[in-house]
């Protein structure tokens, strides 16, 4: 039970770190929408926490000037993978963020981000209450 609990607890804390993640990519993405060249980035993290993958691909997000950086100094988790989209272009500079699609994902993501959040709490709670109660 203990065991079954505590793989709740983590798989929810992954999935929470997995949506911060995509904020900050979401947000990197938007904050690049103007710049010629700029290729849009995408966080998978259910397909890789099904496979249970232990490798992750990491673009260069920090790397070039002229883009903006969105900070993350610490490694990503094993089970989060970023990826760069050359496949599409926007405009004719070479661009592929569509703002509106950006927008959209960001406030998917957001509720995404707070479900998880009030799921994880409530969970706690009820691990709470059980400890008090067993006194």
């Amino acid at each position: 039970m203990i065991n079954r609990i505590s793989k709740k607890i983590f798989l929810m804390e992954k999935a929470l770190d997995a949506c911060w993640i995509n904020n900050e990519v979401i947000s990197n993405n938007i904050a690049n929408a103007e710049t010629p060249g700029y290729k849009r980035f995408r966080v998978y993290f259910e397909e890789s926490l099904n496979e249970r993958q232990n490798k992750f691909k990491i673009s260069s997000l920090h790397k070039n000037p002229k883009f903006l950086p969105i900070g993350r100094d610490k490694p990503l988790p094993r089970d989060i993978m970023i990826t760069r989209d050359y496949s599409t272009s926007m405009r004719k500079d070479g661009n592929n963020v569509d703002i509106d699609v950006e927008n959209a994902e960001l406030a998917k993501n957001s509720l995404k981000y707070n479900m998880l959040a009030q799921q994880l709490a409530e969970e706690l709670s009820m691990i709470k209450q059980a400890i008090n109660e067993g006194r």
